[in-house]
């Protein structure tokens, strides 16, 4: 996720790293040689292109501006969606905190660290990629044969949240605990689960494929006629005039693509690893634990 200073207007205008613009950098180059060397051929009678009815470009040009906003505004309902969810696994893991102070200081600490492994484990499940976490086996107390299914396990952190329920029902036959604790502390367990379906939801079900190739179709190809069609009117302004459009066009279809996916390691996806050490942190400052350093923003860019 991009960090940056918003409050200086220049500095945003010609901003580099982190925006959409070197993404579709390559196109837009490609649009400006088509409008620069069909201005010259124009200028100097070399050739003479028949110009694009204006009727049919401009219907096209609504039509896709209609359709490329469903699409960008369904991909950041996704990204918020995303958001949201992880927004209340920090808050539902900071009820746990609070509410679990009721447990023996041993159980709680156990608990704890779960919640902590459980939110690790749900961030490499959403990027599809794998962590060691050797060094939580001692602190979340799983024999040798959980310790082996939650390796092969085909959904870790449901996993995980099985164990916590099991220990809080255990912990509740003992009469450690009222039925009212453990309805508490079961109602936290069974939101971070829903979160974590949201989660999947997302990860698993991305917008239609055919949907997303079409729009980036028509988006390349209106870019491209976009130059025979402006030439007649615009002359030696050409070239300025259509690398603005393609770069709105081309911007948002690649923007979009980008916020489809909100659990990646693109710059404009979700900091997921910020917002776990965030929860490490809070938790072990809670246990009275050493603190990992805070993850910090690398050229403005927060993984």
């Amino acid at each position: 996720m991009i960090i940056r200073d918003k409050t200086n207007s220049f500095a945003l205008l010609f901003a580099w790293h982190g925006t959409i613009l070197p993404k579709v950098f390559p196109a837009l180059i490609m649009v400006v040689l088509i409008s620069t060397t069909l201005v010259y051929l124009s200028k100097n009678h070399y050739v003479s292109v028949p110009e694009v009815p204006a009727v049919g470009f401009t219907v096209f040009g609504v039509i896709l501006s209609i359709f490329l906003s469903f699409r960008n505004t369904a991909c950041y309902e996704r990204w918020w969606e995303g958001r949201k969810l992880w927004g209340a696994l920090i808050a539902n893991s900071r009820h746990m905190i609070r509410d679990t102070y009721v447990l023996d200081d041993q159980p709680r600490e156990v608990l704890l660290y779960r919640i902590m492994l459980f939110t690790h484990l749900l961030r490499d499940r959403l990027r599809k990629q794998v962590h060691s976490f050797e060094h939580y086996q001692l602190h979340v107390q799983l024999t040798e044969q959980q310790w082996q299914m939650l390796s092969g396990h085909m959904n870790p952190p449901q996993y995980v949240l099985e164990i916590i329920q099991k220990d809080l029902v255990g912990i509740y036959k003992r009469a450690e605990i009222t039925d009212i604790i453990y309805s508490a502390l079961t109602k936290h367990t069974v939101a971070i689960g829903d979160i974590h379906a949201g989660c999947d939801r997302i990860s698993s079900t991305p917008l239609p494929f055919s949907y997303s190739v079409l729009l980036h179709r028509a988006v390349y190809s209106f870019c491209f006629i976009l130059p025979f069609s402006l030439e007649s009117s615009l002359g030696v302004w050409t070239p300025v005039i259509v690398a603005l459009i393609a770069y709105l066009f081309l911007g948002l279809d690649a923007l979009s693509a980008e916020l489809e996916e909100p659990f990646g390691i693109q710059e404009n996806d979700l900091a997921l690893d910020s917002m776990v050490r965030n929860i490490e942190r809070e938790m072990l400052s809670s246990l009275g634990e050493d603190l990992p350093p805070m993850i910090v923003a690398h050229k403005a860019n927060l993984i």
